[in-house]
């Protein structure tokens, strides 16, 4: 290694809870290793949000995120209640880090597994989907959250998928959705995978259903390499991954943009254990050890890596993985990376050594979303939401149904998503929340949304909510209602 290495400006956060202790001990490795690190500390998470800052993190400290481009985080606690945003979704948002790496690897047989053979990898969308949070109270009875999914979404996290897979030298990238209930969100992105993994025929592709693709995972993950999901499905598998491999507590995680990057444990704060010497510091360590490569200090992070699998090897392990049959030495935070510390230098001997230099930088990987072309958008209909309590849907229907405004007539009701008329059955769990559909055989202008709607209001019924149907190149790019 080269002692004279220029040191990189990063960002540290010690966090609330166990977050101080496991960032300590991380940072003590990182030190003992050599890396060529100028830190820059900031506060975050609970002590800001009880100074009456809502988003968790002040200004200045957003100065030096955006100064410095790195950021090394430990867990943070979100007061419960309402009014305060995760800072997590916050920091990867805004700053652009669309990609969520965690790598998943078993460590048999040094830490209890029933899945030995188990070394995946999900990538994770991050900025979108259901973690949009935009929500709505639309009725007593009814609340809302809008799941987005974009076309530059999916291309930047799909091709960033099959780039890791390439570069790590992985054999095979599987997509998770569920495209069969939501066709057009989820089918998008399962449409752009198939279209990216033409790219690549050098590597093996494969698509299921998150929920059978989720049982096969817990039950085979072996059979899975690299794996690429929408927001929300990666969040809970990715945990899941994690756990089945051996625990939550040894996942690192990446969260990496064009630019910028943040790296972090995937596990919470645990306030119950903070201050005594308990926690394990593997995840926040294999999220630095994901940072050092990121900023190209590959050296050092090979050396951190081989150091830590030789002290899981040795049996030396904090309470969360110590077992009976699996461990020699049960140890606090500040003893196991004295033990890490101990090891630099040295290789595990059954488990698998890591070598970092033949990778290169893969994590810094730029989004290349491409030119997305202009459709012919017509305007065809209108879904119009409407709230009415102890009424029924042909009464509804019966109210709605004579008004005709060039040509837009009504043609379906829904509650929740089914069809209740026409043709309804009283069966059917009704709430307050009514979708009424409009349509027109031809294009139509917005001037004959708002007529319709001015009809409606005069009924009068109340109006929460609109949403234009429209016609894209000739295909709807809108659902059927279930029954329609």
């Amino acid at each position: 290694m080269d002692v004279d290495m220029k040191k990189t400006p990063i960002t540290v956060a010690y966090g609330d809870g166990i977050g101080p202790e496991i960032m300590n001990a991380t940072l003590a490795i990182l030190d003992a290793a050599g890396a060529a690190l100028e830190i820059e500390t900031i506060d975050i998470g609970e002590k800001i949000y009880l100074k009456g800052i809502s988003s968790g993190i002040s200004g200045q400290s957003w100065e030096s995120l955006r100064r410095t481009k790195i950021f090394l985080k430990a867990p943070i606690t979100t007061p419960q209640g309402g009014g305060f945003k995760s800072l997590n979704v916050t920091i990867r948002k805004t700053l652009g880090l669309y990609a969520n790496i965690r790598p998943c690897v078993a460590y048999h047989p040094f830490v209890a597994t029933k899945h030995p053979l188990m070394d995946v990898v999900i990538v994770r969308e991050n900025e979108e989907d259901l973690y949009a949070g935009i929500e709505h109270q639309q009725t007593d009875q009814v609340t809302q959250c809008l799941k987005l999914i974009s076309i530059p979404g999916c291309e930047k996290i799909i091709r960033y998928a099959f780039e890791y897979a390439k570069q790590h030298i992985r054999k095979k990238v599987t997509c998770f959705s569920k495209d069969n209930i939501m066709k057009i969100t989820d089918g998008l992105f399962h449409k752009i995978f198939s279209e990216i993994a033409k790219d690549y025929l050098e590597i093996e592709n494969e698509h299921w259903i998150v929920d059978i693709g989720a049982a096969k995972l817990a039950d085979k993950p072996e059979d899975f390499d690299v794996i690429v999901m929408p927001n929300l499905y990666g969040d809970i598998l990715s945990d899941v991954a994690a756990q089945i491999a051996g625990s939550v507590g040894l996942a690192g995680s990446a969260n990496i943009g064009n630019n910028g990057a943040m790296f972090e444990a995937i596990h919470g704060s645990a306030p119950r254990r903070a201050g005594q010497n308990l926690a394990n510091p593997s995840g926040l360590l294999m999220g630095a050890i994901q940072m050092l490569v990121h900023i190209g200090q590959l050296e050092v992070a090979e050396r951190i890596h081989n150091a830590w699998l030789k002290t899981i090897e040795a049996g030396i392990h904090t309470y969360d993985i110590f077992s009976e049959t699996h461990s020699r030495q049960k140890v606090g935070t500040k003893e196991f990376s004295i033990a890490v510390i101990r090891n630099l230098g040295q290789s595990p001997e059954t488990l698998t050594k890591v070598n970092y230099s033949s990778h290169g930088q893969i994590m810094n990987l730029s989004a290349r979303p491409s030119v997305i072309p202009n459709r012919k958008r017509e305007l065809i209909g209108v879904d119009i939401f409407i709230c009415a309590n102890s009424v029924s849907s042909d009464h509804l229907a019966s109210q709605l149904k004579s008004i005709k405004i060039n040509a837009l007539t009504l043609t379906v009701i829904t509650n929740r998503g089914v069809k209740v008329w026409p043709e309804g059955i009283p069966e059917t769990f009704c709430s307050d929340h009514w979708r009424c559909r409009f349509k027109a055989t031809l294009p139509i202008a917005q001037l004959a949304v708002i007529e319709l709607l001015n009809h409606i209001n005069q009924i009068p019924l109340e109006i929460i909510k609109t949403e234009n149907l429209y016609n894209f190149d000739g295909e709807a790019g809108y659902s059927q209602a279930q029954g329609e």
